[in-house]
């Protein structure tokens, strides 16, 4: 059994990494009381709320926290017509924070995770090791078994070729949880009872040509090198398919920055994940993408993207034509999305100019 840790008496962190580079972007439908077990961690960052379902029902932010809140009237007067790309009644709405930011960096987390203990007790500043992730190479090009070199006490074992060890430029920070795990549907129905409680002290960069399931509760990503990319796609209300919105922005970044030569970490940080959500919800959300991913999945293992696409859009707008070339026969609704992803990339860069928008060298 795992506790959430105490953070009672923890002073704020005054000296903050990047406090003025980052934003924290937090998705809700409630009030969001789980920031008071943060304020050590996370009070002096700047917090972008948006706000899902019922824009009339008032959202209460513990005081003391910079933020600003966008709910969906919000988003139809910003977007106008492209207002169609951002998801309603789904989490994936978090992505509209991500286009409002003018920051280098995002820390995206849920409002039912709380903070975690490592091994010896003491509360685990998640956002922190987010940083450190984000701030040292990633090596996705051969693996390395004491997992990431660039951690204090740890090194390249013999036999890594020198010649890869300058790394590259890491573009996200997946973390991990605690407690409740991120299961399926299915899953969630055979081990109901199942809690995580392993804390493994590791990070490590997922291979290039390797896809992951990304999870959007704890994550960070360096906004310019791949924010036009993280588009967790269309879900929720008035769409067939639920809880997919990260793993479809997962192998989307994932196909780009191997492409671009970028890196992708997973492992550290833990939050604590407090709550399950109903599995018979989740399976009516799910069972579609549950058949889907045999497709989907394969098709991103063989894209292959062109020489000419050399920034993230450019490679996010050549990814649409092939999900609506590849994909728009297993489901009209893929037509769809390809289309949204192109709306997506308009309404990004309509809101940060293209002197300003993320891009990459290849």
């Amino acid at each position: 059994m795992v506790e959430p840790a105490n953070t009672v008496g923890i002073p704020v962190n005054q000296t903050a990494l990047l406090k003025d580079e980052l934003d924290i972007v937090i998705p809700t439908i409630r009030n969001l009381d789980f920031l008071e077990m943060w304020r050590p961690f996370l009070q002096p960052y700047h917090l972008i709320i948006v706000q899902d379902g019922d824009p009339t029902k008032k959202i209460h932010v513990p005081e003391g926290y910079d933020y600003e809140l966008y709910n969906r009237d919000d988003i139809n007067r910003i977007l106008g017509p492209k207002a169609s790309c951002i998801s309603f009644k789904d989490s994936a709405c978090r992505c509209f924070g991500y286009m409002m930011s003018k920051k280098k960096y995002i820390f995206t987390i849920d409002d039912d995770c709380f903070v975690a203990k490592d091994p010896s007790g003491k509360a685990v500043n998640a956002l922190e090791q987010h940083i450190k992730n984000l701030l040292c190479p990633s090596s996705p090009f051969f693996f390395n078994t004491l997992y990431d070199p660039y951690r204090e006490g740890a090194d390249f074992v013999r036999g890594y070729p020198f010649s890869l060890r300058e790394g590259v430029s890491t573009a996200v920070s997946h973390g991990l949880w605690l407690n409740i795990p991120d299961y399926d549907a299915p899953t969630q129905l055979v081990k109901p009872k199942e809690r995580n409680t392993r804390y493994v002290d590791a990070v490590m960069t997922i291979p290039k040509g390797t896809l992951f399931p990304m999870c959007g509760m704890n994550l960070a990503f360096d906004r310019d090198l791949i924010g036009p990319a993280m588009y967790f796609g269309l879900m929720g209300d008035g769409q067939p398919i639920g809880r997919y919105d990260d793993m479809w922005a997962g192998w989307c970044i994932k196909v780009i920055c191997d492409h671009l030569s970028l890196g992708v970490k997973t492992g550290l940080p833990y939050i604590y994940h407090s709550k399950a959500s109903n599995p018979f919800v989740n399976l009516k959300k799910e069972y579609k993408g549950i058949f889907w991913q045999e497709e989907i999945i394969p098709f991103f293992q063989n894209v292959k993207l062109s020489k000419e696409a050399v920034t993230v859009q450019q490679c996010y707008i050549e990814l649409s034509k092939m999900v609506k070339e590849k994909l728009s026969s297993l489901d009209p609704y893929f037509d769809k999305l390809a289309d949204a992803m192109v709306t997506w990339i308009e309404a990004w860069d309509e809101l940060n100019p293209p002197a300003t928008a993320a891009t990459a060298k290849a």
